[in-house]
């Protein structure tokens, strides 16, 4: 059984940096044949994909956020992490790390991704 768990500061200041971490067990991130993606859902609107990174540590990201999010690995601690810089109240959600057997991009359905964490509120307020 796979279980992932968002971890991170729950209220970021505008104009700072997002940092979210997704610790992940029941698989190696280097060798799970897993696909670990990032998903927000803001207030009032439906989900939004932000990107992805593969076991090879590939990664693909949403063209609207790309220019402000990076996802990374740490292998050693079987994590993914989450930056998104220069945050707006725009940006507040609660954020969610998925884990996917193939590669999806663009999508955030819930039925596409085999396991999810559960979710965690950022609020950016200043």
């Amino acid at each position: 059984q796979v279980q992932l768990q968002e971890s991170g500061p729950g209220l970021v200041k505008p104009s700072q940096t997002l940092s979210l971490t997704c610790t992940v067990s029941g698989a190696s991130i280097p060798t799970g044949w897993y696909y670990w993606a990032w998903i927000r859902q803001p207030p009032g609107k439906g989900p939004e994909w932000m990107g992805v990174i593969s076991s090879s540590g590939s990664t693909y990201y949403s063209p609207a956020l790309k220019i402000r999010t990076s996802i990374a690995r740490d292998t050693s601690k079987n994590q993914f992490t989450l930056q998104l810089l220069s945050v707006t109240p725009e940006d507040t959600a609660v954020y969610y790390c998925a884990a996917s057997k193939r590669l999806i991009l663009g999508a955030a359905a819930e039925h596409l991704y085999d396991y999810w964490g559960q979710g965690m509120q950022v609020t950016v307020s200043s």
